[in-house]
C-alpha cells in the first residue's frame, strides 16, 4: 500500500484534504468517489510537495510555476464536468491555493470573471503565467461550448511537457554532479595540492620539466587570480547572454546548437515533439491552421525552428503543405515531416501530430539514454587524464631531485 495526499471537493462544495492508503491512484479517485466527493488533486506522499523546501513560497520566483499551471486546468476541468459554475469552481481553487501569490493571482481571475470578463480574457491579463496557446485555446473553448474538454486537453498537454522536462533533467543531473565534481577536484589540486611541492623544487636547484613548469605556473596564477578567472566567467557568461538576445544572433547559435553530435540530436527531438503535440492540441480546439502555428512558432525555444515555423506559415497562407514547407526548410527531422504528410493526405493532422509527439517523446529518451552512455564515460576519462598528467608532472619533477641527491 501507498500513502497518497488527496485534495477534494464534497457534495457541500467544501474543500478536504488529507492522506489515505491506496494500491494506486486510481484506487483513491475510486475511493474518494464512493464518499461522494470530487478528487482534485492526487499525489504519492513521500515527502509531500507542501512540505519541500524547494516548494515554500520564499523559493517560487513566479505566482504560479508549470506544474501549478497544469493542476490548475485539471482542477478547473475536474469542476466545470461536475457541474459546478465557472465563478464558483474559481473560488474552490482558490481554496485550494496555499501560497499567497498564487492566491492573488486566483482572486484576480474570479474577480475579473465576476465582472463580466470571459476566462480567456482573465487569464490574458496575467501574460506571465499563462501563455498565449493556452488563453487562445480556452477562448476557442469558451466559444465552442466546450471549456470542459478544452480544459482537460491542457491539461494533459502540460502535464506531458513537464514529464518530459522532468526526464531530460532528471538524466542529465548525474552528468552535472560529475561535471561539478570534476572542476572542485582540478581547483583542490592546482590550489592546494601542487603548491606544496613548490619549496621542495625550488631548493633542489635543477630546472623543472616542462610539464611540471606548466601545472606549478597554472596552478599559481589560479592561486593569486581565482578571483580574475571567476569574474572573467561571469563576464562572458553576461556577454553571450546579452549577444543572444539578437534575434540573427540567437538563429546563428541555435543552428550551430543543432549541428552539434548527439545533443543536436536531442534539441531537435525535442522541440519537434512540443511542436507536433501543440499544433496537434491547438487544431483539435478548433484553432485554425495559421493561428495555430503562430502560436507554435511563439512557443519553441529554439529560433532556428522558430524561423523554419515562420516561413512555413507564409507557404501555408499561400496554400501549400504543412509537410512540404518543413521539407523544404531542411530542419525537421524526414520522419516527422514524412508522418505529417500522411497525416494532410489522409485528413487526420490533428491525430497524426499527436502520433508523431508521441514517437519523439520516445525518442528523447533513447537519444538522452545515448547521450549518458558516452558523456560519463567522456567526462570520467577525461578527469583520469588530467589528474594524471598533474600526478605526472609531481612525479617527474620528484624524480629528477631524487637522482641529483644521489
Amino acid at each position: 500500500m501507498t500513502l497518497f495526499r488527496y485534495q477534494a471537493v464534497t457534495p457541500a462544495n467544501e474543500v478536504l484534504e488529507g492522506d489515505i492508503e491506496a494500491l494506486d491512484q486510481a484506487a483513491v479517485v475510486e475511493k474518494l468517489r464512493d464518499l461522494g466527493q470530487i478528487p482534485l488533486q492526487i499525489e504519492e506522499r513521500t515527502v509531500a510537495a507542501s512540505d519541500a523546501w524547494w516548494n515554500r513560497e520564499v523559493f517560487r520566483r513566479a505566482p504560479l510555476s508549470g506544474k501549478d499551471v497544469a493542476l490548475f486546468c485539471r482542477g478547473l476541468a475536474t469542476l466545470v464536468h461536475a457541474g459546478l459554475p465557472l465563478d464558483q469552481s474559481l473560488d474552490l481553487q482558490i481554496k485550494l491555493a496555499r501560497v499567497p501569490r498564487k492566491r492573488d493571482v486566483l482572486i484576480d481571475i474570479r474577480d475579473r470573471v465576476h465582472g463580466g470578463a470571459s476566462l480567456a480574457d482573465a487569464l490574458a491579463a496575467h501574460p506571465q503565467i499563462f501563455p498565449p496557446f493556452l488563453v487562445n485555446m480556452v477562448r476557442a473553448g469558451e466559444a465552442g461550448g466546450a471549456l470542459e474538454a478544452v480544459l482537460d486537453r491542457l491539461a494533459a498537454f502540460l502535464e506531458r511537457a513537464l514529464e518530459l522536462r522532468a526526464q531530460i533533467v532528471s538524466a542529465l543531473i548525474y552528468p552535472a554532479i560529475l561535471m561539478v565534481m570534476v572542476g572542485v577536484s582540478l581547483a583542490l589540486l592546482l590550489t592546494v595540492v601542487v603548491p606544496q611541492f613548490r619549496p621542495l623544487f625550488d631548493g633542489a636547484g635543477q630546472e623543472l620539466p616542462v610539464l611540471t613548469r606548466i601545472v606549478i605556473g597554472v596552478a599559481e596564477f589560479l592561486q593569486a587570480y581565482w578571483w580574475a578567472v571567476v569574474a572573467a566567467l561571469v563576464l562572458l557568461f553576461a556577454a553571450i547572454k546579452v549577444s543572444l538576445r539578437d534575434s540573427d544572433r540567437r538563429v546563428r547559435w541555435d543552428r550551430v546548437m543543432l549541428r552539434l553530435p548527439l545533443l543536436g540530436d536531442l534539441i531537435s527531438k525535442v522541440q519537434v515533439a512540443v511542436f507536433s503535440r501543440l499544433l496537434g492540441t491547438l487544431l483539435a480546439n478548433g484553432v485554425p491552421l495559421v493561428a495555430g502555428l503562430e502560436l507554435v512558432r511563439d512557443s519553441l525555444r529554439n529560433q532556428a525552428l522558430s524561423r523554419a515555423v515562420d516561413q512555413v506559415i507564409s507557404e501555408v497562407k499561400e496554400g501549400g503543405g504543412v509537410a512540404q514547407s518543413l521539407m523544404n526548410m531542411e530542419v525537421f527531422p524526414a520522419l516527422g515531416v514524412d508522418l505529417i504528410r500522411i497525416g494532410e493526405e489522409s485528413g487526420q493532422l490533428e491525430q497524426m501530430l499527436g502520433r508523431v509527439a508521441d514517437i519523439y517523446d520516445t525518442e528523447v529518451g533513447r537519444s538522452l539514454e545515448r547521450l549518458i552512455v558516452i558523456l560519463v564515460p567522456v567526462i570520467t576519462i577525461g578527469l583520469g587524464v588530467l589528474i594524471a598528467t598533474i600526478i605526472a608532472s609531481i612525479l617527474f619533477a620528484m624524480l629528477g631531485v631524487n637522482r641529483l641527491a644521489f
